[in-house]
């Protein structure tokens, strides 16, 4: 996708009305720190779009980025151990619940997880959550540059099993520094737009 145009367009909160609208949505799930601000920032070639923070729970609303008026990209807050109340921990779960629900437009959510380490309980939490919301989400398996090449094979396949990945997920190394994988993301959400396209 050629990116002409991105704006910020929506900031849904706790208590905010989810909206109604009209053009595909693609979602990024993730745990606090994992990275998700610097992969939209990498997506969108901007440098700071998305606010980046060394505090772990810094996306504490909904953002919806509106690119080219043709699709959003949709940022979810960040879940696991973000130094917030467990009360705020339950309200942000609840909001995230309430837009696989309740949108209509969702098209795939893309599920990040860190490629240094064994996922969380927390990941595989919001893997099977997110699969009993109906979707199989593509694991983006973030800080690739700070692997050795010969390491990612074997990282990737902790993933699968950590995660007991359903048979034909898709996991898509990236690196936020190099870029690496950008393209491949792209490739595979201009894809699900397309098929949309063409079954209207």
């Amino acid at each position: 996708m050629i990116i002409k145009n991105v704006e910020l367009e929506i900031v849904c909160g706790i208590t905010s009305t989810l909206p109604e609208t009209t053009i595909p949505e693609i979602a990024f799930a993730g745990k606090s720190n994992v990275g998700k601000s610097s992969l939209i920032n990498a997506l969108m070639n901007r440098k700071s779009l998305a606010r980046t923070s060394a505090t772990p729970g810094k996306t504490q609303t909904i953002n919806f980025y509106n690119i080219n008026k043709e699709m959003y990209l949709v940022d979810l807050p960040g879940y696991g151990y973000a130094k917030v109340s467990p009360k705020e921990k339950e309200a942000w779960g609840k909001l995230i619940e309430r837009y696989l629900n309740g949108s209509h437009q969702l098209r795939a959510v893309f599920l990040l997880i860190d490629i240094r380490h064994d996922p969380s309980a927390n990941d595989k939490m919001m893997y099977d959550w997110v699969i009993t919301q109906g979707y199989n989400p593509i694991i983006i398996a973030t800080k690739l540059d700070k692997l050795k090449r010969s390491q990612v094979p074997k990282h990737v396949k902790m993933i699968k099993q950590g995660l007991q990945l359903l048979p034909g997920t898709k996991i898509l190394p990236f690196s936020a520094t190099s870029k690496q994988g950008r393209e491949e993301i792209w490739a595979l959400v201009d894809e699900l737009i397309k098929d949309e396209s063409e079954m209207e």
